[in-house]
């Protein structure tokens, strides 16, 4: 049998593409918001270093265009709600992006499912570029953009989604998992946060897939990948890449999956990986 040439693994050369899949939240960014100088000028050089640096995050298009700024990324891509969304960042562009890839399911049973088991969650479906549609309002801080609150709970299922979004504030992560589990949510993709919090995207949608669709469109080959990241949502991301590192603050079933474990983020755990990534051979040709 031939090999695919696109899984051929050879060692990286001066001519050489890297993807580098970077989470936001618990990974780059601490938690009280920040992004350091250190992290901000590493991630500019590795950029220099012919390396595509995407972020990939569970965060919408909103919430993740100021994060790109903040770290000099004008140009490039960017992984959005889970990998439902992909954008181009273009300058030109209205918001400063286009949006390359969308993928879309239908609410309806997920949420009618979640609701008979917890009628009193919050509830919301993402309304791309605008922010997201609500059975009642989430906390302050807790969803990027407007929230639109719906006149009843049928019209968030109006129309097809990138993302569903569940919140109860008394219910523990490990029952998140098993309510999904008992209710048999076998059409969409669930990620659990750390916190009461539940995701659901399009089936087969992950961080991941929308990495490898970008890595095949950019000809880079499966080894001179990296990604790191910190949450459940991470899991997939982590398994596909060449090379993947889990931050010191990632739940123990993130670390496992992970081929090395970082420092945390308060301490710029990422900034080792991020420096090995520099050649300063090619910077020096900059």
């Amino acid at each position: 049998m031939s090999l695919d040439p696109s899984q051929m693994r050879p060692p990286l050369t001066s001519d050489d593409w890297r993807l580098v899949g970077l989470d936001i939240d618990g990974t780059l960014m601490h938690w009280g918001g920040s992004i350091s100088d250190a992290v901000v000028e590493a991630v500019e050089k590795v950029r220099m270093c012919r390396t595509h640096v995407v972020l990939a995050t569970g965060r919408t298009i909103i919430g993740t265009m100021p994060v790109a700024e903040r770290l000099g990324i004008r140009r490039g891509w960017a992984v959005c709600a889970n990998g439902a969304v992909t954008v181009r960042l273009n300058p030109a562009s209205p918001g400063g992006y286009d949006i390359i890839e969308k993928v879309t399911f239908d609410p309806t049973a997920a949420l009618e499912l979640i609701r008979e088991e917890m009628p009193d969650a919050f509830f919301a479906v993402e309304d791309l570029g605008v922010g997201f549609r609500v059975n009642r309002e989430f906390p302050m801080g807790e969803l990027d953009g407007r929230q639109i609150v719906v006149d009843s709970f049928d019209d968030l299922s109006t129309h097809e989604v990138t993302r569903v979004v569940i919140r109860k504030p008394d219910a523990d992560v490990s029952h998140f998992d098993a309510l999904v589990r008992q209710i048999g949510l076998s059409d969409v993709t669930y990620a659990v946060g750390y916190s009461a919090w539940l995701d659901l995207t399009p089936a087969g949608v992950s961080k991941a897939s929308a990495l490898e669709s970008l890595r095949r469109q950019l000809g880079v080959y499966p080894d001179h990948t990296v990604a790191v990241g910190d949450g459940y949502n991470d899991v997939d991301m982590l398994r596909w890449a060449g090379t993947s590192a889990a931050m010191g603050n990632a739940p123990d079933a993130v670390r496992e999956v992970a081929q090395q474990v970082l420092g945390s983020v308060d301490e710029d755990g990422v900034l080792p990986l991020l420096e090995s990534l520099i050649d300063p051979d090619r910077l020096a040709m900059m």
